[in-house]
């Protein structure tokens, strides 16, 4: 989100005078009312800036943030899109026009035209989705070919291709969770002391105003789905037209939200590295170095010092005395397998989340209801089979025990 023009506070944008301290890059350049800006175009950016900071003998640093972004600089993960033909008034994002669809429509499209990916897919997932039909209506090859052709290129591996750069390697700073807590909600209260109210009416009033009364707002794309502004939307939409203890108690809620979100975030963004990099399988996996930053006071000896060591060991080709994070990899799990559950009329995708269903306590009440359905009709065929008249049929076709099995193999 920091690529966008404005919302300083809300994204945590490094201070001026910060970056006066060290030249940093990618930071407010795009314009706020661009919503299709994607990873592909972060991914071509950094890359050309990459190379002219290694071109220039300098270490790039890439400093995050959102886990995605960071992959399509580590791996050749991405899939490049045929360019956009700018000779038109208005530019078209195919995959935000796809995104309007039914998400099941869409899913029957995709599984059509590659089956192999929409067999990996929800049908509720509707930006994946919707991505997968941008790749074949734009390239005419299926999403799924192209990464098979990435992952048989040499040095790929089951969740992408080849590491972009050599010798990269992964500063994780974690902090323990009730100490990060604590961080993040200090965080939420700096940034409202810092003007946070401020500056959301102001960017409110001049991008989305507009679009609320058109009831065009949307929360899903471009700096919109920064976390904390779409939190403050009753807040901000109600501004004159609500008692100032309506006003209060919806900034209440607001503020709360906030700090929710941003801890919801922060336990997602441990996950992606846990998941993703430390037991991502295959041979081409950057070393991760954890660093504990639980306590600040300690700073110097257990963060940066640690750091400078591990990275300039690297830089002269030694073996940094500190050992990576290690996790042992789930081969046999497959997180994106297909199972649909016909008890519940739900698709579930992953083999966990599969076994978390099947444990479920809505699983196990439509469980139970089934084997009391099929209980009920085996009780109504015995009490069937034994009237006079249904006996005398019984004895014609043979025994009553015979027939009666037959029967309840039928149910």
């Amino acid at each position: 989100m920091q690529v966008y023009e404005g919302l300083d506070i809300i994204t945590n944008k490094v201070s001026a005078q910060e970056q006066r301290m060290c030249q940093h890059h990618m930071i407010g350049f795009v314009d706020p009312l661009v919503t299709n800006y994607t990873v592909v175009d972060f991914r071509n950016k950094a890359t050309a800036l990459i190379e002219d900071i290694f071109a220039r003998d300098k270490i790039p640093i890439v400093v995050g943030g959102t886990n995605y972004y960071i992959e399509s600089l580590l791996w050749k993960v991405l899939v490049n899109a045929k360019p956009w033909e700018m000779g038109t008034e208005k530019v078209i994002d195919k995959k935000v026009e796809l995104e309007k669809e039914d998400g099941h429509a869409l899913h029957k499209c995709l599984s059509q035209v590659d089956p192999e990916m929409a067999a990996k897919l929800h049908p509720h997932d509707k930006r994946k989705v919707a991505r997968s039909l941008q790749v074949f209506e734009e390239t005419g090859i299926s999403h799924s070919e192209f990464l098979h052709r990435q992952h048989a290129e040499e040095g790929g591996g089951p969740l992408g291709g080849p590491l972009k750069f050599p010798n990269p390697c992964i500063l994780w700073l974690h902090a323990e969770q009730t100490v990060l807590d604590e961080r993040l909600d200090k965080r939420v209260d700096n940034m409202l002391a810092a003007g946070l109210l401020d500056e959301l009416r102001d960017f409110h009033k001049r991008y989305n105003e507009k679009k609320v009364v058109e009831n065009s707002q949307d929360y899903q794309h471009g700096i919109f789905q920064s976390i904390g502004f779409k939190e403050f939307h009753e807040y901000l939409i109600t501004e004159g037209k609500c008692t100032p203890e309506a006003r209060n108690q919806l900034l209440k809620e607001g503020i709360e939200a906030l700090k929710q979100v941003t801890k919801r975030y922060a336990r997602k963004q441990n996950r992606w590295i846990k998941n993703r990099f430390l037991s991502r399988p295959g041979p081409s996996v950057p070393p991760v170095y954890g660093l504990e930053a639980s306590d600040v006071s300690k700073w110097e000896e257990s963060v940066l010092e640690p750091a400078l060591e591990i990275v300039r060991s690297l830089i002269q080709g030694h073996k940094p005395a500190a050992t990576p994070v290690k996790m042992p990899s789930s081969e046999t799990e497959n997180k994106r397998s297909y199972h649909m559950c016909d008890l519940c009329d739900r698709i579930i995708i992953g083999d966990r989340e599969w076994a978390a269903h099947m444990k479920s306590k809505s699983h196990l009440h439509q469980l139970k209801k089934r084997r009391r359905l099929d209980s009920d009709a085996i009780t109504t065929i015995e009490s069937q089979s034994i009237s006079p008249d249904h006996d005398k049929e019984l004895k014609e076709k043979g025994s009553l025990g015979q027939n009666d099995e037959e029967l309840k193999s039928s149910v």
